[in-house]
């Protein structure tokens, strides 16, 4: 009975809108101004609670009304239904903004924007910024109507006014999502701009910006601009206040422009390796991975080595497993850079490993500590440090491990061992063990291949030589 009860109560609720709805459009008939405009004022005060299918029968009414007042000059109509729109525009989870959308809305607002006064230009543009903010395809629409123009144009003009900026800036961020856009704003020396927006405003606009920046910063002749133009600056910002999701995408533009060889030291120089480091023990994987990828780049210099190194041993003296593996598995990383073995030494960092290995039982944390020995291995100085600890031992004890993967880094580590002259009598017990025994072979072919790829391409190199006398 209750339930019929709310049924019941349901469909008289949708009559009395569906009613109200046909008040509305018989008021608006009428062509009385003053009515239109108390009309549409009382829709703007109820559309976070008509519900959707109303609210977007009242779309195609509302963008007629803007039509004919701009060949009227009836701006009281005008200014009423823009104001509605831009109410509308928020609602229904991006419904209503995909459908003013798909109306001729954003031709009228960006043919009014230029030319309005202030409070109008205002609505106008938070009615735009909520249409490029929730769906896609609006902003497509809007720079293929010449929105992006308009919107540079603005900002560039020395009369905008600071609370127009910030609007402006917002659209500006969303536009850049588009490549087409970001192509633009580089051709038209406005990468300025799209760095201003990564600095002021709401979180949520600015993370969109860092996010555009980022991907701006893959073009190799765009990065310079960004650079010059602050956004190592603005982008450290982020990674320092943002939330996570911020941090991630702000530490990822970051990594982008570190990748250059020429902003390695600049990047550094802001302070961002302790970032990175907070961001690698966040709970989020992709801020892990952002965090081990921008480690890995930074770490090709002496000085950010060792504070890389430093902080990964600080991590890895913790209690949270997930941190300290991913701590362990840049560690793994980083044991092929020759110039960072020695920073390993002063910071014990072998001894560290053999530590987790004996009393660390996660498995995540084994099998990236196992990779790092494994990697440290293919070193002599680090195999004689690894002997020296009587990790042998340990390793060995590794050939029992439940994950295939902790097994296959141990044998590899012993067979580097067992392959060391001055060391191979260390090893004498595993010879026989069947994983040592598989991955020795594995390794063995692995190596034969490689040969004969190094050969055959030595050969087709005489062979193209012989060919062709002009390059001989």
């Amino acid at each position: 009975m209750d339930q019929s009860l709310s049924q019941g109560t349901q469909t008289q609720e949708q009559a009395n809108w569906v009613q109200a709805l046909h008040h509305f459009e018989n008021i608006i008939a009428t062509n009385n101004e003053s009515l239109q405009v108390q009309s549409i004022i009382k829709l703007s005060h109820l559309a976070n609670r008509a519900p959707v299918s109303i609210l977007v029968s009242t779309v195609p009414i509302l963008v007629e009304l803007i039509d004919t007042s701009l060949r009227t000059t009836n701006n009281a109509v005008l200014k009423a239904s823009v104001y509605c729109l831009k109410c509308l525009s928020c609602q229904g989870d991006g419904k209503l903004a995909v459908t003013i959308g798909q109306s001729s809305a954003v031709r009228h607002i960006l043919c009014l924007l230029p030319h309005s006064e202030v409070g109008l230009q205002k609505v106008l543009l938070k009615c735009l910024r909520n249409l490029v903010a929730f769906d896609g395809p609006n902003r497509v629409n809007v720079v293929r109507t010449g929105g992006l123009k308009v919107i540079v144009d603005m900002l560039n003009s020395s009369s905008c006014p600071d609370s127009l900026r910030l609007l402006l800036l917002d659209v500006l961020s969303a536009l850049a999502l588009l490549r087409e856009v970001r192509r633009s704003v580089f051709s038209l020396r406005a990468v300025r701009l799209l760095v201003e927006s990564c600095e002021v405003g709401k979180m949520v606009s600015r993370a969109r910006a860092a996010q555009a920046i980022g991907l701006l910063g893959l073009v190799k002749r765009a990065r310079r601009d960004l650079v010059n133009s602050g956004a190592i600056e603005v982008l450290v910002d982020l990674l320092r206040n943002g939330d996570i999701s911020t941090k991630i995408v702000a530490g990822n533009a970051l990594g982008v422009i570190s990748s250059h060889v020429d902003y390695i030291r600049p990047v550094a120089d802001h302070g961002v390796i302790p970032l990175y480091a907070e961001l690698l023990q966040e709970q989020e994987p992709l801020g892990k991975e952002i965090a081990e990828d921008v480690f890995c780049i930074l770490a090709v210099t002496d000085d950010n080595a060792v504070t890389i190194v430093e902080h990964l041993v600080t991590i890895m003296r913790g209690n949270d497993n997930e941190s300290v593996a991913a701590a362990a598995d840049v560690v793994w990383d980083l044991s092929s850079y020759e110039h960072v073995l020695p920073v390993f030494h002063r910071f014990g960092v072998v001894s560290l490993l053999f530590e987790l290995l004996r009393t660390n039982n996660d498995s995540n944390v084994r099998e990236k500590v196992c990779g790092a020995i494994a990697q440290l291995s293919y070193n002599e100085v680090e195999r004689i440090v690894i002997v020296n600890l009587e990790g042998v031992s340990v390793l060995i004890n590794m050939l029992e491990d439940e994950s295939e993967e902790v097994k296959d880094n141990a044998a590899q580590a012993l067979v580097y061992i067992h392959e060391d002259p001055l060391l191979r009598d260390r090893t004498s017990d595993v010879l026989s063990h069947p994983v040592f025994l598989r991955v020795q072979e594995r390794m063995v072919q692995t190596r034969s291949a490689e040969l004969r790829l190094t050969e055959s391409v030595r050969q087709m190199t005489v062979d193209e030589l012989t060919w062709n006398p002009a390059l001989a």
